[in-house]
């Protein structure tokens, strides 16, 4: 038997074992995946589809859960959203609390990784658990611990502020004005999840280079906008993203501080309260269903034009800018 055919037959079983390896990782991968594909297909995209189609419909709540209910009123729903008066509103309301909350919810979570990812703090891990505690408390009793903290006339908040010589203190909750920002600062409040994971991509920043931008004269400013913030950039990517979801869903502080109409006249009336709303206090299920498929659509467009530009500003440990 040649050379040239002892090879052929090596490479020949190499392969063999190497597909048989590959099958196994992929059956185990698909294993340890099903329990993820049967949740997603029975809890997120099936009540998806479903909510398209009653948008088409006039199914209202109060009505027998049957096939005979479903009228199909084609796109009758969605001209209603033409002249809906409480649509547009909303949405602006809810983009106002994005355009002030992510920023926000992006850079005083990085100023908190920074700081107790510094060498200099004493008791670094008492920080950590002091920011990170408001994550484990339930969105429900945060609200109401807010509520009573920005109440404008008892809160200790206001009360400090008069102590302080302000004369005339933000009514917050009570004030349209300063209602939305009062909600800013319940989810800033609770940014403890942002800053682990910041925290962790600080960690993971080489100390090489800033010893070698230490050498070269570089300042601290000039160490975290050329080292950190590009080194960390996967992370604040993945972070703004999360923020533009979470900001469309806002919904839940709302309706406890607000209550159904959105309170003070209006100004915590978020997209996601007005069909709730119609789906529930006026068993408007069809017309609600088209409200949240709206609400889906621009989440996605968000999200889809964040990765458009946002993505070209990522580095990654490849040297390559995704």
């Amino acid at each position: 038997m040649s050379a040239v055919t002892q090879t052929n037959m090596t490479s020949a079983r190499l392969r063999s074992r190497v597909s048989a390896h590959t099958r196994r990782q992929w059956t185990w991968g698909l294993l340890f995946l099903l329990p993820w594909i049967i949740g997603f297909f029975a809890f997120q995209l099936l009540p998806i589809v479903f909510t398209v189609f009653l948008s088409f419909t006039d199914y209202a709540a109060t009505s027998e859960f049957k096939l005979g209910n479903f009228n199909f009123v084609g796109f009758e729903n969605y001209q209603r959203l033409l002249t809906d008066q409480i649509a547009l509103p909303s949405m602006g309301v809810t983009l106002k609390f994005a355009l002030i909350g992510i920023p926000l919810g992006l850079v005083i979570p990085l100023l908190m990784a920074l700081l107790v990812n510094s060498r200099r703090l004493i008791a670094s891990n008492i920080f950590r658990t002091l920011f990170y505690l408001p994550t484990v408390i339930p969105v429900v009793a945060g609200a109401i611990i807010f509520n009573g903290v920005l109440n404008s006339q008892s809160g200790w908040l206001n009360l400090s502020l008069k102590a302080l010589g302000v004369a005339e203190p933000p009514r917050w909750f009570s004030d349209p004005a300063w209602a939305g920002f009062a909600l800013n600062l319940l989810a800033i409040w609770a940014v403890g999840n942002a800053m682990i994971i910041l925290l962790a991509g600080l960690q993971g920043v080489p100390t090489e280079l800033y010893e070698a931008a230490t050498v070269d004269g570089a300042g601290p400013i000039t160490q975290f906008f050329y080292i950190t913030v590009p080194m960390i950039s996967p992370v604040i990517f993945y972070n703004v993203t999360i923020g533009v979801i979470g900001a469309f869903q806002y919904f839940v502080p709302a309706l406890l501080i607000g209550g159904t109409n959105g309170n003070p006249q209006g100004s915590l009336m978020f997209f996601p309260m007005h069909f709730y709303r119609e789906a529930f206090v006026y068993s408007h299920m069809g017309y609600a269903s088209v409200l949240a498929v709206i609400i889906f659509v621009v989440t996605m467009a968000a999200t889809g034009v964040l990765f458009y530009f946002g993505q070209r500003m990522v580095y990654y440990a490849s040297g390559e800018v995704s």
